[in-house]
């Protein structure tokens, strides 16, 4: 592979516009911009979680949604270019049935919480619901592929079971939310 970043700033976004991979310029603050963040923004925290000692068969979940989620931060940078499909969201359909399996029924809403990954996991679903909505606004305004907001909001499902898988694998209940607790 050639070496594709070779230096770092250009200055071409100092007067307050972006690049597209298209080459097309658009106001840092455009809403497709604001998907294209919320994406990285989601990927990042990802990657804190990542940081942490986590089952094989999680990370390895968690691994193959970074890369997707570069692709799909792609195909949003390149408008009407498509990258993700109904297989990626199917795989992550799968990846929750197979978590899920081995969790107790949900009685009750839970909190976020419990052992320090299953913490960061609730996290990265909370910025994954922020990316789905910023994913939204845009299909609004301009044409985004279905799969797009279908990953999305998989994945944010995915991060809850995750979560509580988590919390089972460090031996740690999920935080049961006490309606009414402080009266």
């Amino acid at each position: 592979m050639a070496h594709r970043l070779t230096k770092i700033y250009t200055r071409t976004g100092d007067g307050g516009t972006t690049g597209l991979a298209d080459r097309s310029r658009v106001p840092k603050d455009a809403p497709r911009i604001e998907a294209i963040g919320a994406v990285d923004e989601l990927n990042s925290t990802l990657g804190v979680l990542l940081a942490e000692a986590l089952p094989d068969a999680l990370r390895a979940s968690l691994d193959g949604v970074q890369n997707d989620l570069f692709d799909l931060g792609g195909e949003l940078s390149v408008p009407g270019h498509a990258i993700m499909s109904k297989s990626h969201v199917e795989r992550l359909e799968r990846d929750l049935d197979h978590f899920n399996a081995d969790l107790s029924p949900l009685r009750d809403f839970i909190l976020p919480g419990g052992s320090r990954a299953a913490a960061l996991a609730h996290a990265a679903r909370t910025v994954c619901r922020r990316a789905e909505r910023r994913l939204t606004t845009l299909a609004r305004k301009q044409k985004v592929a279905p799969a797009l907001r279908s990953y999305l909001n998989r994945l944010s499902d995915l991060l809850f079971v995750i979560a509580r898988a988590l919390n089972r694998a460090a031996g740690r209940p999920d935080v049961l939310w006490q309606q009414g607790k402080n009266r």
